[in-house]
């Protein structure tokens, strides 16, 4: 097959690096894999399935066996590595037939493809293992492009399948995955011999070759053939749509209005458990959702199994106009909470109504997708990386409407089918399967000061612990590199100036657009000046007071506007010091504003407290090591007050406490921690970080 210049899919192939693994089949199906689920446009996250065909020796009679290579159970494409593949005896596999019991018995296979492994490293089999292993072919793709979808889902898709194809490509109706489907395609392959794929109905894309980049090109031409094929076609049955009904707000305007309902909609959406969000204004979605045919097409649902189940079997749309007034809460949530009330009714109805005896317990009734017309979609699921695989699957969605009404008519899959991909047995095993979730898991934490020292120690161990973390400081550079050390859905940073409330309120405004709203206020940004008092200007004063004092006020009140739309509580914790409670010299303007914070917190705690919100101080001391504050003047300032060198500050401030201890910044994590995850019936509370200070016990 000659290479081609592709428009619609990206060609990825690299001769050189194919040419290292040339001599490992299996890295070179690791490698066709990766480059495959590199575009969104051929496969989503978690979507699809790649197998290759070795022969290998039998451990038990040293005798050349033929053993497919497949990704396992769970698994991704684009991030596939030998740990996530099964190798399992070919010849076993196919040896199945001679036991299956019929469609009725499809669950009962899965347990016998273990008693086909040949690898004992591998990862679990999944449900598309029979798809590839009845095939003959040595590489076999199955795809999910959203051009071949369109294709699929649409009214006459087996009709337009042989007016793009001729005779060169197979059709398979839908079913459910599973070994029938292996047979059917099998059987599409005996009565018509020599295709190149096979297009399965409503779902998907299967595609073959000899090499593994014979596989590659081929995928990437059958592809290439439907998209332009759907292109070519864009308009001629009518406007993309139905054409555009509404007019979008402007991408600032938008951005605002979202951040704006955002914490509304998490908490409406979090109505059984707590859910972490996920926007976009993407052109895709804007051309979707406002559309004359929206109100159409949405309810029908989505066709490929992969979508629905990570976006549910439909959206809903708000009620809401773009420019709609947000500011009175309680007036949106009276507008909004009936369609949210529906949509758990029509859940249950489905779940009622498709249910067999075996079902298990119908799970959340909230909606994933939520679509505002004039301004976007939002995403909600257990985390982050969740909430944005559904946006993308849903933008996939799209595609496929777009392209199978451009071409006919889109057509869903029934109300009980999707009902028997969504309740089955295996994918409630599969989830059953997941790792228990980490104590902060589903909330969302918002840190000043951390670009470095106490705040970005406070923002680690939230984040291990399985928060998302907002991260704002003034110094770009280190947030930037603060950061760079979490993975991709963990963190997003802001600059801020905590004492000006148009920063403070672009700090708030991304958190709503990146997780949905905010859980946890950590205020560790901080400065210190250390004079006598004749020396200390009215400068230092207000700098000090801005900063620790102003900057807490502000994103207290901004912040408990937020937790207030969610309706979920909350907590802040102030990072203050035990020199809010200890007087010392030349420490006016630094002790006084820390003793502010303390105060403040206990009066915002007993004002809050209705509202579920707990709020909390953690005072350190002698946080030296890894702290921003001891760098520089305040040093020296201490370091004076004390009749010291600055390089003995660290030992005089272990020595001086009851446990001998040096205090690190990740002993005030841990002291964070502890209020937001554990002490759970604490608000008002001080706890001190310090060693053990006597003259700085609270009680």
């Amino acid at each position: 097959m000659a290479i081609k210049t592709f428009k619609h899919v990206q060609y990825l192939w690299d001769e050189a690096k194919a040419a290292e693994l040339a001599d490992d089949e299996v890295a070179l199906f690791l490698y066709r894999s990766n480059i495959l689920g590199a575009d969104l446009r051929i496969t989503n996250f978690g979507g699809g399935n790649t197998s290759c065909k070795t022969i290998e020796k039998d451990p038990l009679t040293g005798e050349d066996t033929e053993v497919m290579w497949i990704k396992g159970s769970g698994g991704d494409i684009g991030t596939l590595t030998r740990s996530g593949v099964a190798g399992l005896y070919t010849n076993r596999l196919r040896a199945l037939k001679n036991v299956y019991r019929g469609i009725q018995h499809e669950d009962e296979m899965v347990g016998l493809f273990y008693h086909c492994i040949y690898d004992l490293d591998s990862r679990a089999p999944s449900i598309d293992t029979p798809l590839h292993g009845l095939l003959p072919f040595k590489h076999i793709d199955h795809l999910h492009p959203d051009a071949l979808i369109a294709v699929a889902a649409a009214k006459d898709g087996q009709a337009i399948t042989k007016e793009i194809w001729g005779n060169t490509m197979g059709w398979v109706s839908w079913q459910r995955p599973g070994f029938d489907l292996g047979l059917q395609l099998e059987k599409c392959l005996e009565e018509n011999p020599g295709i190149r794929g096979i297009v399965l109905g409503g779902h998907g894309l299967f595609t073959w070759g000899d090499t593994s980049y014979e596989c590659y090109l081929n995928s990437l031409q059958v592809i290439e053939i439907a998209s332009t094929y759907i292109e070519e076609r864009l308009g001629k049955l009518g406007p993309v749509f139905g054409g555009q009904k509404i007019q979008p707000l402007d991408a600032e305007q938008r951005k605002k209005q979202a951040a704006r309902i955002a914490p509304v909609l998490r908490g409406l959406c979090s109505s059984e458990k707590r859910m972490i969000g996920h926007f976009t204004d993407d052109d895709r979605v804007l051309e979707f959702i406002n559309s004359f045919d929206l109100d159409k097409l949405a309810p029908l649902g989505t066709s490929c199994p992969d979508h629905f189940l990570r976006t549910k079997i439909q959206p809903l749309v708000l009620p809401l106009e773009s420019n709609a007034d947000l500011s009175n809460n309680i007036a949106i949530k009276k507008l909004l909470n009936p369609s949210f009330e529906q949509y758990r009714k029509d859940y249950a109805s489905y779940y009622e109504t498709c249910k067999h005896p075996n079902s298990p317990a119908m799970r959340d009734p909230n909606p994933v997708v939520i679509l505002y017309p004039g301004i976007g979609m939002f995403t909600f699921a257990k985390n982050k990386q969740t909430a944005r695989v559904a946006s993308e699957f849903y933008i996939n969605a799209i595609n496929v409407m777009r392209g199978s009404e451009a071409i006919s008519e889109y057509t869903a899959l029934s109300r009980q089918e999707a009902f028997n991909i969504e309740y089955w047995l295996l994918e409630e095993a599969k989830l059953k399967r997941q790792p228990p979730e980490k104590p902060l898991s589903r909330r969302v934490a918002l840190i000043t000061g951390a670009g470095g020292g106490i705040g970005k120690a406070i923002a680690d161990k939230l984040a291990k612990e399985g928060a998302n973390v907002v991260l704002s400081d003034i110094s770009e550079d280190r947030l930037i590199k603060a950061n760079q050390s979490y993975k991709r859905d963990v963190s997003s940073y802001v600059v801020c100036d905590v004492r000006q409330s148009e920063s403070i309120l672009k700090v708030y405004e991304s958190a709503c657009l990146e997780f949905g709203g905010v859980d946890i206020i950590v205020h560790s940004a901080g400065l210190a000046i250390s004079k006598p008092l004749t020396e200390h200007n009215l400068k230092d004063w207000q700098l000090v007071q801005e900063v620790l004092v102003q900057g807490q006020f502000l994103l207290a009140q901004k912040g408990t506007e937020i937790m207030r739309n969610q309706g979920l509580g909350g907590d802040i914790v102030n990072i203050a010091s035990k020199n809010g409670l200890v007087a010392g010299p030349n420490n006016i303007a630094y002790g006084t504003a820390k003793a502010a914070q303390q105060h403040m917190t206990r009066l915002l705690a007993a004002e809050l407290a209705k509202d579920k919100i707990r709020v909390n101080t953690v005072n350190p001391d002698g946080v030296i090591i890894g702290s921003k504050i001891w760098e520089g003047e305040w040093a020296e300032g201490r370091a004076k007050a004390h009749g010291i060198s600055v390089e003995e500050l660290p030992a005089h401030y272990a020595k001086r406490n009851l446990l001998n201890e040096i205090i690190l910044p990740e002993d005030i994590a841990n002291a964070v921690f502890s209020l937001v995850a554990i002490l759970n019936k604490s608000t008002g509370n001080t706890i001190n970080v310090d060693g053990g200070m006597a003259n700085a016990f609270v009680r």
